[in-house]
């Protein structure tokens, strides 16, 4: 009999998440533990998600009984920049429902969250797995395990077929698919394999659980969230970046140096990246707009600043699948080090299946509106567009 593709649980415990979502939980406790904050579900598609409200009601609810166990705890542990208070604190942590609001509203599915920051952060990964499984159980149930180890092994052999052997050895994959994966079962199979049959070349995986479980290194620095957050909580709009960027650097010490660039635009970010911070982090994440115009322009911004690109690191994330990646290792090689975060490709790439484009986004900080521009037109997501016409205004984005 073929092995089911869906668990019993869709969110397998507390670590069955981004791993940025604890380490910006830490920064939270430690710089802003009473910043108030919320949220809005978005699906990009406009799918209709009604049918499945009550089913999704239930997922949420069963978050509640989540805590994490000894081992887990004991895991982080052996982290060396996650802190003993941070540990406590999870220990303690549990999901509090009634910062979660779920309705339909204008005939679509609608999910707000309002609360502490700090303990609304950790929402965000398993309600956008527990909706795309929920409505993937209901449209997909004939999907089968064994079709997702086929589907990877395709894209293996393709990757065998197409690089050499000299840039398969600096080819670098991280499993960054956990929020709009098919099923939990789904992205534990694609790491098992991938640590299995790509050794060397498969980095990691952005969910703490699985991390743990076959024993590979968890993945993640920060999200839009922290920098959008900090439009609200700095001094000044103008400043807001800075005093993101900042905040990090005191909290963890050069570790965990991956800044992300495109809150506000790529430009907007390299104008506060300067030379300090150019130092201090070891690279630079891109997750939207044109990756190779992206890359360019890193490059030359390191250049610019005295610094050899080949001592910086680009993490390439957005929407890539092998193809994809690999087009741009090889326009990149000699210039600067790349390594690629591939998500929905990964987790929910089987024959016949449409993966969901759904996201789940901050809209407000301490009861004033954060706004993402980003370098995809159509990515920017804010209720208030006075809000976003004077964050244009304030870093010279052009409409």
């Amino acid at each position: 009999m073929a092995e089911s593709v869906f668990a019993e649980r869709i969110v397998q415990n507390l670590l069955d998440t981004d791993f940025y979502k604890l380490t910006m939980m830490q920064a939270v406790l430690h710089n802003y533990p009473n910043a108030e904050v919320e949220w809005e579900f978005r699906c990009r598609n406009a799918e209709d998600l009604r049918p499945y409200l009550a089913e999704i009601r239930y997922q949420i609810e069963r978050l509640a009984e989540l805590e994490a166990t000894p081992d887990q705890l004991a895991f982080l542990e052996r982290i060396p920049f996650i802190k003993p208070d941070f540990i406590r604190f999870l220990s303690l942590f549990r999901f509090n429902l009634r910062y979660v609001h779920t309705s339909i509203e204008d005939d679509q599915l609608a999910i707000r969250l309002r609360g502490p920051w700090l303990h609304v952060i950790l929402f965000e990964v398993p309600l956008l797995a527990i909706v795309s499984e929920v409505r993937n159980r209901y449209r997909y149930r004939e999907v089968v395990l064994e079709q997702v180890g086929e589907q990877l092994y395709r894209k293996l052999d393709w990757l065998a077929g197409n690089a050499s052997e000299e840039e398969l050895k600096e080819f670098q994959v991280a499993d960054f698919g956990t929020r709009r994966r098919f099923s939990y079962r789904t992205q534990e199979e694609v790491v098992h394999i991938l640590k299995r049959d790509f050794p060397g070349r498969f980095v990691g995986t952005s969910n703490v659980h699985l991390a743990r479980e076959f024993d590979v290194k968890p993945i993640g620095t920060m999200a839009h969230e922290w920098l959008m957050a900090h439009q609200q909580l700095g001094p000044r709009l103008i400043d807001s970046q800075i005093a993101a960027l900042d905040c990090w650097v005191r909290e963890y010490r050069g570790q965990l140096g991956i800044a992300l660039t495109d809150c506000i635009t790529m430009d907007a970010f390299l104008s506060d990246f300067d030379l300090y911070f150019a130092k201090l982090f070891d690279g630079l994440r891109h997750d939207s707009g044109d990756p190779l115009a992206w890359a360019e322009k890193a490059i030359a911004h390191y250049r610019r600043l005295g610094i050899d690109p080949m001592t910086k690191t680009l993490v390439f994330s957005d929407g890539l699948d092998m193809p994809k990646a690999l087009q741009l290792f090889r326009a990149l090689r000699g210039k600067i080090n790349v390594s690629f975060g591939i998500g929905t490709n990964l987790t929910c790439d089987i024959p016949g299946v449409e993966p969901m484009n759904i996201v789940l986004k901050m809209t407000a900080c301490n009861g004033h509106p954060v706004a993402k521009i980003s370098d995809t037109p159509g990515k920017t997501q804010c209720r208030d567009e006075n809000f976003v016409a004077y964050l244009r205004h304030v870093f010279k984005v052009p409409v």
